[in-house]
């Protein structure tokens, strides 16, 4: 029986459904994990942002930092903006005013305009909440961890996904995918579902 009898056909360890914030845990180097980080966010109280290049793995950060506060126990509110949101959705608004959280998890806080972004500020702080958010540079707020795809990470990642899997991507394939997208690694997987279903 083969080892990879248990996937289906149209299965493919890079769609979307596998590489998704949360779907898969964020791959710390060596010397760091998220009980450092979440031990460096009690310390900062609980302010911090998460900073990084388009695609880098911030979301996923965040998916499993949250998951850690949870485990405290931390009640949270995560929030994920797009481009051109420029204030918080209603619902998150109404959970602020009504029966706010302890942390408040802003993934794309950049998104937010600047008066919006005092705002929140001000409202965490009047109201002793924690605010961890994501953001491609600095925002004000005390730096808690900067992702950046590096080689090594993205090897990594793959032999991660692959693992009960046909492994059509080799290593000499994200050495290649590596060179083309640097640091933007939901670009990288893009590719390499490509090339996975290429080799089907």
């Amino acid at each position: 029986m083969s080892g990879f009898a248990l996937r289906t056909a149209a299965d493919n360890p890079f769609s979307t459904r596998c590489v998704r914030p949360g779907a898969v845990p964020f791959l710390f180097p060596d010397d760091e994990d998220v009980q450092r980080l979440v031990g460096r966010l009690r310390e900062r109280g609980w302010w911090g942002a998460v900073l990084g290049p388009h695609g880098s793995g911030k979301s996923a950060l965040l998916a499993t930092l949250v998951e850690a506060l949870k485990r405290l126990p931390r009640r949270v509110l995560r929030v994920e903006l797009h481009d051109r949101e420029r204030r918080l959705p209603d619902h998150a608004r109404r959970t602020l005013a009504r029966d706010p959280p302890e942390q408040l998890v802003v993934d794309g806080y950049e998104q937010l305009g600047r008066l919006a972004r005092w705002r929140l500020r001000r409202t965490c702080r009047r109201r002793g909440l924690g605010l961890l958010v994501s953001a491609h540079r600095p925002v004000g707020l005390p730096e808690l961890y900067r992702t950046r795809v590096d080689l090594d990470l993205a090897r990594r990642l793959v032999e991660h996904l692959q693992a009960g899997y046909e492994p059509h991507v080799a290593g000499d394939d994200v050495v290649v995918a590596h060179g083309r997208h640097g640091d933007n690694l939901r670009e990288l997987l893009f590719a390499l579902y490509d090339l996975y279903e290429s080799r089907r």
